[in-house]
C-alpha cells in the first residue's frame, strides 16, 4: 500500500499503549474472590478483556462456574468499585509508545484514545502516564456510546478532529480492535506485542501487523 499523508492516529488503551494486564487482574481477582472464584491467570485476563468491563466480568465469572450469571450485578458493581481505586496498579506504557507517540506529534498528526475501559478510568490512565492535554481526545466507555467493535465512538473522534476516515489509521492488539477500525472504513494496524495472537488480529481483519510501535511510522 503506498503511504499516505495521515492527519490522526487512534489508539486502543490496553494492550496497546499501556501494558494494564496486573491491575485488570487484581482487580478481577478481587472481585471474584467474593464468590469464591479464582484466581485466574494472567493469560485468562488476557482473553476476559476487550469487550468492556461488563464482559470481562461475564467471563470470569463464567470461568469461575457461574455459567447462569447469577452473581453479575452485584459482581459487576463491585469490580466498577475495585477498579474505580486500582486502575494504574503496575501499569506502565509498553516500550516505543512514549517515543511513537512523541514523533507523532512532532509531525502535527493528532493523537486519540477510543477504549473499552471506563471513561473516567481511561482518563485516569492516559493522564498519569502521558500528562494532561496530551492526546487530542481521549474517549473511553461511556453509557451513551455502543461500546467497539461499533465504530460509533470512531465517529464522534472523526467529528471531535475532524477528519475522515482516508485521514485516521487505527491501531489496537485484539480482533475487537481490528473489527471497530474495518467497521469505521480506517487503515488498521495489528499490534502483536499486546495481549492477544497473530492469527486473531489476521482473522479480525487487520490490514497490517507490526511487532514494534515505532515501525506504525511507516504507515504515516
Amino acid at each position: 500500500m503506498a503511504r499516505m499523508s495521515r492527519k490522526a492516529v487512534i489508539f486502543d488503551l490496553d494492550g496497546t499503549l499501556s501494558d494494564s494486564i496486573h491491575s485488570i487482574k487484581y482487580s478481577g481477582d478481587r472481585t471474584m474472590e467474593l464468590f469464591g472464584y479464582g484466581p485466574f491467570s494472567v493469560e485468562q485476563y488476557k482473553y476476559f478483556v476487550g469487550d468492556g468491563a461488563a464482559n470481562l466480568v461475564r467471563r470470569a465469572l463464567k470461568a469461575g462456574g457461574d455459567t447462569q450469571l447469577v452473581h453479575f450485578e452485584e459482581a459487576y458493581a463491585r469490580y466498577r468499585e475495585i477498579f474505580r481505586e486500582n486502575c494504574m496498579y503496575r501499569v506502565r506504557p509498553y516500550e516505543g509508545i512514549p517515543e511513537l507517540l512523541a514523533a507523532l506529534k512532532a509531525q502535527g498528526i493528532k493523537i486519540a484514545v477510543f477504549s473499552n475501559k471506563p471513561h473516567a478510568e481511561t482518563i485516569n490512565v492516559i493522564e498519569t502516564l502521558f500528562g494532561k492535554e496530551y492526546f487530542d481526545v481521549i474517549q473511553g466507555q461511556k453509557e451513551e456510546v455502543a461500546i467497539k467493535p461499533s465504530p460509533e465512538g470512531v465517529f464522534q473522534i472523526f467529528a471531535q478532529l475532524k477528519v475522515t476516515a482516508a485521514d485516521v489509521l487505527y491501531l489496537g492488539d485484539t480482533a475487537t480492535d481490528m473489527k471497530t477500525g474495518k467497521n469505521a472504513g480506517i487503515f488498521t494496524v495489528g499490534a502483536l506485542w499486546g495481549f492477544r495472537e497473530r492469527r486473531e488480529l489476521e482473522e479480525g481483519g487487520a490490514d497490517v501487523l507490526i511487532e514494534h510501535p515505532l515501525e506504525l511510522l511507516r504507515y504515516i
